[in-house]
């Protein structure tokens, strides 16, 4: 006789539990992925953040046909992995810090780059203001890898 138990995949394993088990882990992964992304989000006024990227435009540039300057492009700055952008000639200590730009490296970043990753090629102080830095994170996560407006 054969019988429902057994490890997964054998003569009468439980076929319809896996599925079970299986739609149960997904729904936690998908449930753990939303509120990832709600917490990745920047909490700053992207209005406001246009305003204080003035500072930043000096060097940088952010939108569709935006090229690389004195630093790299920021279109998709938030998700993507340190010193990668194509064309940009990035410091090895950049290339190398392992960093991929979240939300709270970002913060920290912009507050003293320096101290985030030693010897990169940014020589900007930073952003005194936590207001400040929250606004300009939600600025550049408007823009998607290619310039245009990232989805919501």
């Amino acid at each position: 006789m054969i019988t429902n138990r057994g490890p997964a995949g054998s003569a009468g394993s439980d076929q319809g539990g896996y599925r079970v088990r299986h739609v149960a882990a997904l729904a936690v992964f998908a449930a753990a992925l939303v509120v990832a992304s709600a917490a990745a989000r920047a909490e700053g006024d992207p209005e406001a953040g246009k305003q204080v990227f003035k500072k930043c435009h000096a060097c940088h540039n952010v939108g569709e046909g935006a090229h690389n300057s004195v630093g790299p492009v920021l279109n998709g700055i938030v998700g993507r992995k340190a010193g990668t952008f194509p064309g940009y000639s990035y410091s090895e200590a950049n290339k190398s810090s392992g960093i991929t730009w979240d939300v709270a490296t970002l913060k920290k970043y912009l507050k003293n780059p320096q101290a985030v990753v030693p010897h990169t090629k940014m020589m900007f102080p930073g952003l005194p203001h936590e207001k400040d830095i929250d606004d300009v994170i939600a600025y550049l996560a408007t823009f998607g890898p290619d310039g245009k407006p990232a989805a919501k």
